[in-house]
């Protein structure tokens, strides 16, 4: 541990928070772990990180707690719950969700630790599991600028484009808006390649000569190379995906703003999800395209 650097527990060492919180470890903090399955745990102790059992245990010895869980009611009850982070975090502590969850969630969590005496920060990233690996997530930050600036080194450990947004929830709302986009776009990149093969053009050239114009887009390059490789190897799951599509379609009854290709979105991951396909990547989407179109 580096002197003067800020103790820090993380919770969920799933695709994403395992390698996030072995580049914590990389950048001198000391870390606590806990995880509901013990392999990831057992590999982080091995790189120097304590393993706590329970939530409570990991927030008493952390000034920092960070969460990456699946969604809302996990977020829940691992920070208010029976043994959460809640009853471990002492006055002056710092929580940071860095999961993708409702801003509702993202609200309620602050204010029940407000009146502990804590802070917390919503700060969902996105990037996927390369970005994880490479320390390279956008992070997007909803709480007080006073709290954003204590977790700035800390963010800075794991990700590269980080925008403090706004208060409490807005980290959350942004990633919401970053899922539409992802998954439209991913939808878009899908339905292009399946017609330009079924029209039986070479979908790699397709893809070259759009790279080099107006259509042009880090999907393109990277999820469209995965749809011609056939690899849907997941770095982000369609059940997760589908999940936040959830969320955006919640925050849009919310607010009364129409979501229209959203929803389409997120029926087609409904399909896939269906026929067993939940755990492709998200750019598993021409795969239902596919099927849709006749082709094998």
């Amino acid at each position: 541990m580096t002197t003067g650097k800020e103790r820090i527990g993380f919770i969920g060492l799933g695709i994403m928070g395992l390698p996030m919180a072995r580049n914590l470890i990389r950048a001198g903090y000391a870390l606590t772990v806990n995880n509901l399955h013990p392999e990831p745990e057992q590999a982080l102790a091995a790189e120097g990180a304590q393993v706590a059992r329970t939530a409570r245990e990991v927030a008493e010895q952390s000034d920092i707690v960070i969460t990456m869980l699946p969604d809302s009611p996990q977020v829940e009850e691992v920070v208010l719950g029976e043994n959460g982070v809640a009853e471990g975090l002492k006055p002056g502590s710092l929580y940071i969700d860095m999961s993708s969850v409702a801003p509702s969630t993202a609200r309620k969590v602050a204010e029940a630790l407000q009146q502990k005496g804590a802070e917390a920060l919503d700060a969902p990233v996105s990037g996927g599991q390369v970005g994880a690996e490479q320390a390279t997530l956008s992070i997007m930050v909803g709480g007080s600028e006073e709290a954003f600036g204590r977790a700035r080194p800390v963010f800075e450990a794991v990700g590269k484009n980080i925008v403090y947004i706004g208060g409490p929830g807005a980290g959350q709302v942004t990633k919401i808006c970053n899922q539409i986009v992802v998954a439209l776009t991913i939808q878009a990149v899908a339905e292009a390649l399946t017609l330009a093969r079924k029209s039986g053009v070479d979908g790699a050239r397709v893809r070259e000569a759009l790279l080099g114009g107006f259509a042009q887009s880090r999907i393109l390059d990277l999820h469209g190379q995965r749809i011609l490789d056939g690899n849907f190897q997941p770095g982000f799951r369609i059940n997760l995906h589908r999940k936040d599509l959830r969320l955006a379609l919640e925050a849009g009854r919310e607010q009364a703003v129409p979501l229209f290709a959203t929803a389409t979105a997120a029926e087609l991951m409904n399909s896939m999800i269906a026929q067993g396909m939940g755990d492709l990547d998200h750019s598993g989407l021409a795969v239902l395209y596919a099927q849709l179109a006749g082709l094998d």
